[in-house]
C-alpha cells in the first residue's frame, strides 16, 4: 500500500513538473497528422502529458519478462490507434483516455501484487 502510494505521488510530480501544453514527444518534429493534432489541441497535449507521465511509472514496475513483452505490445498498440485517428481529436481523446485508465489499472495491479495483496 505505501508502495502505491509513493508510486502515485511520484507520478503526479512527474505531471506537475512539465509544462501545460508539453507533449511526450517534440512536437518541433512532428510530422504525423496524430502528432500535430496534439500538438495543436491544448486538452490532448495535456493528455499526452498524462500518459507518458503514467508510462514512466509503469515501465520501472519490475515484472517478468514475459509481462515485459506485454507492457511493451500494448504501448505499440496505442501508438497504432493513435496514428490510426489521424487528426480526429475526438478519436485521439477516446484512444488517450482509454490508454490512461489502462494504464492506472496496470500499475494498480502491478503495485498489488508488489505488495502481496489478495
Amino acid at each position: 500500500m505505501k508502495l502505491s502510494a509513493l508510486l502515485i505521488l511520484t507520478t503526479l510530480g512527474l505531471t506537475a513538473a512539465i509544462p501545460a501544453h508539453a507533449a511526450s514527444f517534440n512536437c518541433a518534429k512532428a510530422t504525423a497528422p496524430d502528432e500535430i493534432a496534439i500538438c495543436r489541441n491544448p486538452e490532448l497535449s495535456e493528455r499526452d502529458t498524462e500518459m507518458a507521465a503514467l508510462w514512466f511509472a509503469y515501465n520501472k514496475v519490475p515484472m517478468l519478462m514475459g509481462a515485459n513483452a506485454a507492457r511493451r505490445d500494448g504501448a505499440t498498440d496505442f501508438l497504432k490507434l493513435r496514428a490510426a485517428c489521424g487528426s480526429d481529436t475526438a478519436c485521439l481523446g477516446r484512444v488517450y483516455d482509454a490508454r490512461i485508465a489502462a494504464l492506472r489499472a496496470e500499475i494498480s495491479l502491478a503495485m498489488d501484487a508488489l505488495a502481496g495483496a489478495p
